[in-house]
């Protein structure tokens, strides 16, 4: 199992921030590595969403549950079904002076203990990188730089 975290401050209102998280849809749009998210089921507080991504272009497919919190800006998603044994986590989003911390969690299992030993290291680089690519990518769409 391996947990990775990442923080950024964005300079823009929490509320503003919260919502182009919620807006997965829209993600390719300004993450290189998102080829696409479709909801496939929304209710208010809940969607089920399917995700196609692109790690050194290699596709990584999977679904997940993604739940909201608005009354504390926090996501949390969890995968229903993929590739992975597990993979899971949290956006959440604090006021800070200025702007809005958002940090990012995900927390994932090969499920295959020989799998981990050979790329392990390379994978959890590459989903700390593809996290920071995340993060920095609603930064440039919030500050429009």
């Amino acid at each position: 199992m391996v947990y990775i975290e990442r923080s950024i401050v964005i300079q823009g209102p929490i509320q503003e921030v919260y919502e182009l998280a919620k807006d997965m849809e829209r993600y390719p749009e300004f993450m290189p590595d998102v080829e696409s998210v479709k909801v496939i089921e929304r209710e208010s507080h809940r969607t089920v969403t399917e995700w196609e991504t692109s790690v050194d272009g290699t596709p990584i497919l999977w679904t997940e549950e993604d739940r909201f919190y608005d009354e504390k800006f926090v996501i949390e998603y969890q995968l229903i079904e993929g590739d992975l044994d597990k993979f899971e986590g949290e956006w959440r989003f604090v006021e800070r002076e200025g702007g809005t911390q958002v940090t990012l969690t995900v927390d994932y299992d090969f499920g295959i203990p020989e799998l981990t030993n050979l790329i392990g290291p390379t994978l959890q680089q590459k989903v700390g990188e593809n996290s920071e690519m995340m993060l920095e990518g609603m930064k440039r769409r919030i500050e429009g730089t």
